[in-house]
């Protein structure tokens, strides 16, 4: 594959995702304004040209090797080329394209390693079609930690000035006590102020860590962890130089008081803080993996099979995680 040539204007991976769901959509609705970047759309260029003519849009498409470094212009979309294994209907998955999805991210995360792209923006994917298709994948941050050789992955989930993170990811909540240890909790509150330095410019960020258990465990009375695995790692942080507070009761860490005094959250699983972020800003919030040597954004939401070539999925989301890779670009 030639190099993207790389100029003041940075050129932009956006991975089409599952290809029955949304993303085809979401992408074809970037075609719809102008882009301070050049962007590379990965997606099989028969898949997205029948997706546009479904949805009635006259969208020009090139490949991205033409047109030179200028920005993107609405009116048209440069794509990558990767093909689909078999033929796609919107709303009906088929896991023999799952290594399509594959292929498409191993393009955008490879090629942002080797500096043919400034960042790396993800449609959303279906993974339950990967799984179904013999490919174990928890997701796409377990899977790009893996591909560009980081031990430590962070998402962290952005809505505004909310900012989420989250200490264990895609596990059964039975197993999240198990893999909450200090040094796993130091490792990731290092990697977590870190990024919130790298790419937001923040010169001391604030974290608040949530307590696992009702009341940050209530002195012991709630369960133990939050006294004997939570504190002592928030303790190490702060004699580590890290802004770090806690363990703070999840019911009241997200108030108005608690986080006027907080840049991010850190949450010990999944549905502990992710329902909040989302409650404030679904469909405009944006996924963000720290700790990996490339910028990766990515949508709030799934794959919305149900709206696929419908014309009513809402690209909010995506066009969030556009402008903020390119403010991490810029940072």
């Amino acid at each position: 594959m030639p190099p993207v040539p790389r100029t003041d204007v940075p050129t932009v991976i956006v991975t089409s995702g599952e290809p029955a769901g949304i993303g085809p959509d979401l992408c074809l609705a970037l075609a719809a304004r102008d882009i301070p970047a050049r962007l590379a759309i990965a997606v099989d260029p028969d898949l997205l040209a029948e997706r546009a003519a479904e949805l009635g849009l006259g969208v020009a498409l090139e490949t991205v090797t033409a047109g030179g470094p200028a920005p993107h212009r609405k009116g048209s979309l440069q794509v990558l080329p990767v093909r689909a294994a078999v033929p796609v209907t919107a709303g009906r998955l088929d896991p023999r394209n799952a290594p399509y999805v594959l292929e498409m991210l191993a393009a955008a995360a490879d090629g942002c390693r080797d500096g043919r792209y400034r960042a790396m923006v993800t449609a959303p994917v279906q993974k339950s079609t990967i799984n179904d298709a013999g490919v174990p994948f928890r997701g796409h941050t377990e899977w790009l930690a893996e591909r560009l050789g980081v031990p430590r992955p962070v998402m962290l989930l952005v809505a505004g000035k909310l900012r989420v993170a989250l200490a264990t990811t895609h596990l059964p909540l039975r197993a999240v006590p198990d893999a909450i240890t200090p040094e796993e909790l130091l490792a990731t509150l290092r990697v977590l102020s870190d990024g919130l330095r790298e790419r937001f410019r923040l010169v001391r960020p604030r974290i608040a860590v949530l307590g696992l258990n009702p009341h940050a465990g209530e002195s012991g009375h709630m369960g133990t962890e939050d006294r004997d695995v939570i504190a002592p790692a928030v303790a190490a942080a702060l004699a580590a130089g890290i802004d770090a507070h806690g363990p703070i009761p999840a019911d009241t860490a997200f108030t108005p008081r608690q986080l006027a005094d907080t840049d991010a959250v850190l949450a010990m699983y999944h549905d502990q803080g992710l329902p909040v972020l989302k409650y404030a800003g679904f469909g405009n919030a944006v996924n963000v993996t720290l700790g990996l040597p490339i910028i990766r954004t990515s949508v709030d939401h799934g794959t919305a099979l149900d709206l696929a070539g419908t014309g009513r999925a809402d690209p909010g989301s995506l066009v969030a995680a556009l402008d903020l890779a390119l403010g991490c670009i810029a940072s």
